[in-house]
């Protein structure tokens, strides 16, 4: 601790996880000094209304959740278009790349990742782009009001809010997916197929089996995609959503453990004791689950923010929750809580399809334990699921496990 008895602290990331977190932590102890940096301009915005601003249905104003004032009126130290070069987690000091250094008690890193590029020679032209940030979505914005017909790339939710925000903007729509139906490891052929048909009745045209080859470029801008297949789409815009890459490396020559995130207890607290990890990065012990996993949620990030603040300031409260994440999906809904095949593969499953009501239902088990699910359509019954996951209700047999399918 410093000197004078006031305890410092440093935050890396300023979305949803690293914003909370300092603002709890200057509400805990008024006496305290938070720095808060980004290597982005803008102060907290909300990135579940990207695909809406993108769609045109919020104007950008209404995207920003704080500014650099309230940070100010807060005792927040804000540091914007800042990036840390380095940790020394033996000084407990972070240098920034302008040569600032940093001296904290506790340090929290919140940095999220980065969208996997298209991976395809000519896949560097400025129409193609990637959706993560308010920068990202600007730039697809100004494409698509010059764009006839655009290709959104990948099977996971950023390549579906693409599809559903080029078609929104009246564009002629080619959705690429190189396996067998959207998320695929959490869907089924069932769900896939269905998730296909909402897509048709929308106009959009969904392209399974194949990948990008090469992107032919004329003028410095793309005009199409080629794909695996050997088909060529032209295109006056390709998005891409491939997943992301955690930002793992500035914790590389700090000793903390990393695996596919940055390894933590159910405290967020990582392997040195000093340094915390919370939102999409953070790969922590579920109580829930009774597993490590990564889960890259607003509302997950919201918690871990609230709950590393109070351990930072010396506490040893868990994080216990049932991760969920909603959307729309064209014009209705799919909803996932809990853990699914995406990081535990060996989850077993019971499933009910309902093509012409629109309706599917998925709920996976691990160990007989309910863990998790997926609805499309109906959400009836979901904080039933919820509770059920809490309590690590046990079903062992078919019967039951089938009854919960109901709702």
């Amino acid at each position: 601790m410093a000197d004078s008895g006031v305890r410092r602290f440093v935050i890396i990331g300023n979305g949803a996880a690293g914003t909370t977190c300092a603002e709890v932590l200057r509400k805990q102890d008024p006496a305290c000094r938070v720095t808060l940096l980004t290597d982005e301009a803008y102060p907290l915005y909300n990135r579940v209304a990207l695909p809406r601003m993108l769609k045109l249905e919020v104007p950008e104003s209404k995207v920003f959740l704080r500014t650099p004032d309230a940070f100010e009126q807060a005792g927040i130290e804000f540091l914007p278009e800042t990036r840390v070069a380095a940790i020394d987690a033996a000084g407990r000091i972070a240098h920034t790349a302008s040569g600032r250094e940093l001296p904290y008690d506790a340090l929290l890193v919140a940095t999220g990742g980065r969208p996997h590029p298209l991976p395809a020679p000519g896949a560097d032209a400025p129409n193609c782009l990637n959706f993560q940030t308010f920068d990202d979505t600007l730039a697809l914005s100004r494409r698509i009001d010059g764009a006839r017909r655009a290709v959104a790339v990948g099977g996971s939710f950023i390549s579906y809010e693409l599809a559903e925000g080029f078609r929104a903007r009246g564009l002629e729509v080619v959705w690429m997916i190189r396996g067998p139906r959207w998320l695929r490891r959490i869907l089924d052929d069932e769900g896939g197929a269905l998730v296909d048909r909402i897509a048709a009745a929308h106009g959009v045209e969904v392209l399974h089996g194949q990948e990008v080859a090469r992107v032919p470029v004329r003028d410095g801008v793309a005009t199409g995609v080629v794909t695996t297949g050997g088909e060529t789409l032209d295109c006056q815009l390709v998005g891409s959503g491939l997943g992301l890459r955690l930002n793992t490396d500035l914790l590389e020559a700090t000793g903390v453990r990393l695996a596919t995130g940055v390894v933590t207890d159910d405290c967020l607290r990582t392997s040195d004791p000093a340094i915390f990890a919370a939102g999409d990065i953070a790969e922590y012990a579920d109580q829930v689950t009774g597993s490590h996993h990564l889960m890259g949620t607003w509302d997950n990030a919201l918690a871990h923010g609230r709950v590393a603040a109070m351990n930072m300031l010396g506490g040893n409260v868990p994080y216990v929750d049932v991760p969920t994440y909603q959307s729309g999906l064209f014009d209705t809904i799919i909803s996932v809580l809990g853990v699914t095949p995406e990081t535990a593969p060996d989850a077993e499953s019971v499933v009910r399809c309902d093509p012409e009501a629109r309706s599917y239902r998925k709920l996976f088990f691990v160990q007989n334990r309910l863990v998790g699910a997926v609805m499309i359509g109906s959400i009836k019954g979901k904080r039933k699921l919820m509770d059920l996951i809490r309590q690590r209700a046990e079903f062992a047999g078919q019967t039951e496990r089938r009854a919960l399918l109901q709702g």
